[in-house]
């Protein structure tokens, strides 16, 4: 059950996309307590059984006791405790997963709930349209995350509280039983999506776009060219260049689009590439301690008018950023019509894209 609920949740691209999400299942093996959770490198859409990873209760919610853990430490200590040391790396999740006291717990970045949250009043609406949730603010994923949200669940009434919601981020809901927790998800996905049906309706400009030559933007082997009536709306809007910075859907897909894409509004594609590379160096050196930059090439582009194109080192890649785009426009325009879209902070953004976890991978 475990198995099929993951792959329900892992079919909807509004749940979850490309990676996103994670579910876990508590059991015994042996008489000790074990966490069944999400691991590394899987798709909620196809995991199976193997794709689980079996980490020791007693290991992760001693972490969670914890004033102080790297993110590093948290990973090597979660594999330490993993009984079965083949199967993949747990999820950076692990620790909350543990501290909820459920046998089965379902993590989605479902889009209706964040479009609600990244708008400027979000905070207000989630809070009317979700009373019995724990409500969390921002905070980066991992260690601090399953810290901080192990301070407020002190004293908690469980029997009250139908779920998390994060801030910029997704929801949790779980159960004892895995069709009930995928239910509650469903459900409280339903009353945001039926909420901006009501409040936040979208209507797609006839647009007639304009010629370009997609040859122009030599940044890598493979592009996806979107001109989709949302994709040509959405590249339509005045003040464009302000209407498409404004950061990512939820934190994780700033390692695959970066914050802020190349916006061509008029003008030469060399000359607009060379300020989007410098802009990069820019953000980087205002916060960077000790990473190592990435490549400071965009992962898409908005062509005024045209639509949105994304590049990619292999066509999938391409194809995978689009899916991202295509729900971050989608969100952007809902959000706007409640009054403003509202991302996490730029600081924000770079701690999650410089993410340790991520830059153990570079160094290697």
């Amino acid at each position: 059950m475990r198995v099929y609920t993951s792959n329900l949740l892992g079919r909807s691209d509004e749940l979850v996309l490309h990676g996103g999400g994670n579910t876990s299942v508590k059991t015994t093996v042996d008489g000790e307590d074990i966490l069944l959770v999400k691991g590394s490198g899987w798709d909620l859409v196809s995991i199976k059984a193997e794709g689980f990873a079996p980490v020791k209760m007693k290991t992760l919610l001693e972490m969670a006791e914890l004033k102080e853990l790297s993110d590093s430490d948290m990973v090597a200590g979660q594999k330490a405790a993993m009984t079965d040391k083949e199967a993949p790396n747990p999820s950076v999740e692990a620790i909350l997963h543990a501290i909820i006291p459920f046998k089965v717990v379902d993590h989605t970045h479902a889009d209706a709930i964040v479009t609600i949250s990244n708008s400027k009043q979000g905070e207000a609406h989630i809070a009317k349209l979700f009373p019995n949730f724990l409500i969390v603010p921002y905070i980066m994923p991992g260690f601090i995350l399953a810290s901080k949200i192990n301070e407020m669940i002190q004293g908690l009434d469980w029997s009250k509280c139908e779920g998390i919601i994060l801030h910029n981020h997704g929801i949790f809901t779980f159960d004892d039983d895995a069709k009930k927790s995928y239910d509650k998800m469903i459900d409280t996905v339903t009353l945001a999506e039926e909420f901006l049906e009501k409040n936040a309706e979208v209507k797609f400009d006839v647009v007639e776009s304009t010629e370009f030559d997609v040859r122009e933007l030599k940044i890598d082997k493979f592009m996806h060219v979107n001109q989709s009536p949302l994709a040509l709306h959405y590249a339509s809007q005045d003040d464009l260049r302000t209407k498409v910075t404004r950061g990512v859907l939820t934190p994780e897909h700033i390692i695959r689009t970066k914050r802020v894409p190349l916006v061509l509004e008029d003008g030469d594609v060399e000359d607009a590439l060379k300020h989007y590379k410098v802009a990069y160096e820019a953000y980087f050196s205002a916060y960077r301690t000790d990473e190592i930059m990435l490549e400071p090439n965009p992962k898409y582009a908005v062509i005024k008018d045209f639509g949105i194109v994304t590049f990619g080192k292999t066509q999938k890649e391409a194809d995978v950023i689009n899916d991202v785009v295509s729900h971050t426009m989608m969100a952007v325009l809902r959000a706007d019509k409640l009054g403003g879209y509202k991302s996490i902070s730029i600081p924000d953004s770079f701690d999650m894209e410089y993410w340790e976890l991520e830059q153990a991978k570079l160094k290697k």
